[in-house]
């Protein structure tokens, strides 16, 4: 048994999409899981296309990232419009293209991702991977690695170890055996130190107040807990405040909300048991702007200018309480249109493959119609040489016949008699006789009659009457 899945044929079909004439952008929204599998990706395609960058769309602020960023060298860049110009092919990891409006604006031919999928909104690219029931995208990238017989070095499995560990909540969100498999795999080549560095920077200084907030302002909603910490420098600190809310006993689940970046930020943090905090926050916050995530995590954003003149805590407490139903999603008309051209599209190039299909099966009905007809005529010529050897061997019979007859007329002649020599000789001879020869022939002829002549007539017996 294998100590990951066998990706064949889907990993040749990844591998063919690289060439050395292309530049390749891998883009993320960072955290540790997005930024190892990054690093994994990169690893994988640097000696098999001309160039590989890692773009992200957001800010890092928090300080593990910061530092998993400075002890691991992980470059990156911000994504703007000048450096999508210097790329060719784009790859997106640990994300969907419309979890992010930025995403929405490339065309990606990969993506590797364990978030759960959105039956609104189906990824579509060359080739994907998504696999959710994975804790951690990082588990994902392990297996490419694995498969690909390439062995991290210290710095890249030390990342996706720190990626496995943050996903999975150290292993006490949910996780499965192949994340357990891969943790256990890169621990022979991390650095146990540079994890230690990293996992430690949690907090800022700065960071108390809003502990202190948050603290201040929870309100209970049935089984979890609603605070509001207000307007932060940003939400990684809202992150960080969720996530020391849940070692709390009592808290099975909890929303913290704040401002930042003129978007209202709810993130959510729960035991993945009392509810599904991804499909609750997409039913409660989709219809007004982007939410979901998984069972024990998620997350939803509003822009602000949607919110004038509401007070924000409130609203989100009476979202929370409120029933809602999952949200319909409206396509805008040009969508919906360009949906059916690529459906269009998608059509004509069906029935072009039937129609080669079927050309190809009158070629190979024509091709079997030569065959038979070869075959026919093999059988045709085979017919006729069986009769001409047929003739030719009642011509030998014909012949050993005449043979055999000659034979037996040559055994007669042989079994016959001889005759006297006289007899044998030709009458040619016995015409070139001398002529003294035939007279005296002729006077022993007359000597013969004379004595005949001179014989006694017998004498005649009395009648006996």
């Amino acid at each position: 048994m294998s100590y990951f899945r066998k990706l064949e044929p889907g990993l040749s079909h990844m591998m063919e999409l690289f060439s050395r004439d292309e530049r390749w952008l891998i883009v993320v929204n960072a955290d540790p899981d997005a930024m190892a599998s990054a690093m994994a990706l990169k690893r994988i395609m640097i000696h098999r296309v001309a160039d590989v960058g890692i773009a992200r769309v957001n800010e890092v602020t928090r300080p593990d990232n910061l530092a998993m960023i400075r002890y691991l060298r992980i470059p990156m860049m911000k994504l703007t419009p000048t450096v999508i110009a210097q790329y060719d092919r784009f790859a997106l990891v640990d994300s969907q293209p419309h979890h992010h409006p930025l995403f929405k604006e490339l065309h990606f031919s990969l993506v590797f991702d364990h978030h759960p999928l959105s039956e609104e909104n189906p990824v579509v690219v060359d080739y994907k991977d998504i696999k959710t029931e994975y804790g951690a995208n990082s588990t994902l990238m392990t297996e490419y690695l694995y498969n690909l017989g390439i062995r991290p070095g210290n710095r890249l499995a030390t990342a996706l170890v720190y990626g496995i560990k943050t996903d999975t909540g150290s292993f006490e969100r949910e996780f499965c055996d192949v994340d357990v498999r891969a943790f256990r795999y890169l621990s022979k080549w991390s650095s146990q130190i540079l994890l230690s560095r990293i996992s430690r920077s949690e907090f800022r200084l700065g960071w108390l107040d809003y502990f202190s907030r948050a603290v201040s302002s929870m309100h209970k909603i049935k089984s979890g807990f609603l605070t509001y910490v207000g307007e932060v420098p940003n939400a990684d600190a809202l992150v960080v405040i969720a996530d020391f809310f849940m070692r709390v006993h009592e808290i099975r689940w909890v929303a913290v909300a704040g401002v930042s970046e003129d978007k209202l930020v709810v993130i959510f943090r729960g035991d993945g048991v009392t509810r599904d905090l991804g499909r609750f926050a997409n039913m409660q916050f989709g219809d007004i702007g982007s939410a979901g995530g998984h069972k024990a995590m998620a997350r939803a954003e509003i822009p602000i200018e949607k919110l004038a003149g509401k007070d924000l805590e409130m609203y989100v407490f009476k979202r929370l309480v409120s029933p809602r139903k999952r949200p319909k999603v409206v396509v805008p008309e040009d969508e919906v249109q360009k949906a059916k051209d690529e459906a269009q599209k998608v059509k004509d190039e069906v029935q072009k493959v039937k129609d080669d299909v079927q050309k190809a099966k009158d070629e190979a009905q024509k091709a079997k119609d030569d065959v038979q007809k070869a075959k026919d005529e093999a059988q045709k010529a085979k017919d006729e040489a069986q009769k001409a050897k047929d003739e030719v061997q009642k011509s030998k019979d014909e012949v050993q016949k005449a043979k055999d007859e000659a034979q037996k007329s040559k055994d007669a002649v042989k079994d016959a008699p001889a005759k006297p020599a006289e007899a044998k000789q030709p009458e040619a001879e016995k015409a070139r006789a001398p002529e003294p020869v035939q007279e005296s022939a002729k006077d022993s002829a007359k000597d013969s009659a004379s004595k005949q002549a001179a014989k006694p007539a017998p004498e005649s017996k009395p009648d006996s009457k």
